[in-house]
């Protein structure tokens, strides 16, 4: 049977008065998976919360991938609406990229699948465009610009996921954490651990999150080599 385009079906209410559609589908999705995660998630409770039966999910999504999928894309599209290009390309890099990071520190529970996922949807389609399109800007070539934006992209991503995590730790398991630092590391003797004991006064700086640091490195570099490009 052929599948009916979503925007050609014909809305029409639930057995409770509800008019379903796609945005209030991938809206009701999102509220759960913050509320409860993306492990406890299926289709059985989100038909329960939209007041549907679950199979009139499926008539807008062939399964649970496509709307999970399709959740994530909107995350970067959430993520990209305001982002504006000033004509700096790095520092267009660098908001791009940290708009990207915001979005899943919005949705810690969303990051655990939508940070390792590609959407193959609009939304991600206009990030990647405008990412290596500023990468091209800079005057790097086709394959450059590439490699460029993937080690940028990631490298932000992997940080989303582990700052994510950490925001999905109990309280108690992130003030354990941050007090490691100075009471385990912090503590170490000098004879035995002389660099630790050295840098001991700065060590819970490890508790806070690195991306920042990280992304300035990498475009601290990708700024040397556009430079010497220019030469």
């Amino acid at each position: 049977m052929k599948r009916v385009p979503v925007e050609r079906k014909r809305r029409r209410p639930t057995g409770s008065g509800v008019v379903l559609s796609v945005d209030l589908i991938v809206d009701t999705a999102r509220e759960l998976i913050d509320a409860q995660g993306a492990q406890a998630f299926t289709v059985r409770k989100l038909g329960a919360a939209l007041g549907a039966d679950p199979s009139a999910v499926y008539r807008y999504f062939r399964n649970t991938e496509e709307l999970l999928l399709a959740l994530a894309d909107r995350l970067i599209g959430e993520s990209m609406a305001d982002f504006a290009l000033s004509g700096d390309w790095a520092a267009d890099l660098r908001e791009l990229c940290l708009c990207a990071y915001r979005s899943a520190l919005r949705h810690p529970q969303i990051a655990a699948f939508s940070t390792i996922r590609v959407t193959g949807r609009p939304h991600e389609q206009r990030a990647v465009e405008t990412g290596v399109g500023l990468l091209l800007q800079a005057g790097f070539d086709d394959a450059t610009a590439v490699r460029h934006y993937h080690t940028l992209i990631d490298t932000v991503l992997g940080h989303a996921a582990l700052d994510a995590g950490v925001a999905r730790l109990a309280p108690a398991q992130r003030a354990a954490d941050e007090r490691a630092w100075q009471a385990a590391y912090g503590a170490l003797p000098a004879d035995e651990y002389p660099s630790l004991h050295r840098v001991r006064e700065h060590l819970p700086l490890m508790a806070g999150s690195a991306v920042e640091p990280a992304l300035d490195l990498l475009l601290a570099a990708l700024k040397g080599e556009a430079a010497g490009r220019e030469r």
